[in-house]
């Protein structure tokens, strides 16, 4: 387990398969929050979509999750391969230099605080051997593109209606 500099009493470590019915509930209450808020993201979630892709990405220690006295209040996946989803977005990408984000989750009372411009800057602090880091976000999500572009991610193209993203990782 590892802190998240600048923010204290949170951790983050690698979740486990023990972790697995828990992020996918976790993401499941997002997912019916953004709903509820009439945010279109995840609605996919609410049926049970993703959820063998969660456990698997979670198996393959892929999945990361942030505790804050032991209860999880984030999390997020890290794919060093494409999966068909960003195929599908990106097209092929055969340079093996990038590294795609997933699922960056942050439970409700916890938003607003910095606790997502952390964890982005963890994952930049602590990614090796990558020299892109992208995404994709549903493009009439106002928020959360503000929210990309806020933390010095390019808006590179739109795909099926979502907004593609890509950072160049520092190199310390």
């Amino acid at each position: 387990m590892v802190y998240i500099e600048g923010l204290k009493g949170f951790n983050i470590k690698i979740a486990t398969n023990d972790d697995s019915s828990k992020v996918i509930k976790m993401l499941k209450q997002i997912a019916q929050w953004m709903k509820d808020n009439e945010i279109n993201q995840w609605r996919f979630l609410l049926d049970g979509g993703d959820d063998e892709e969660i456990e698997q990405a979670i198996s393959k220690q892929e999945t990361y999750i942030i505790l804050n006295d032991n209860d999880i209040v984030a999390t997020f996946t890290l794919l060093s391969k494409q999966s068909e989803w960003d195929r599908h977005i990106w097209g092929k990408d055969i340079t093996s230099k990038t590294l795609y984000l997933h699922r960056l989750a942050i439970i409700p009372i916890y938003m607003k605080k910095g606790l997502g411009r952390s964890i982005l800057a963890w994952i930049e602090n602590n990614v090796m051997d990558k020299e892109y880091l992208r995404l994709d976000c549903v493009a009439d999500n106002i928020k959360l593109n503000t929210f990309y572009k806020n933390n010095e991610f390019e808006l590179v193209d739109l795909t099926d209606s979502h907004s593609k993203y890509q950072k160049r990782i520092k190199k310390n």
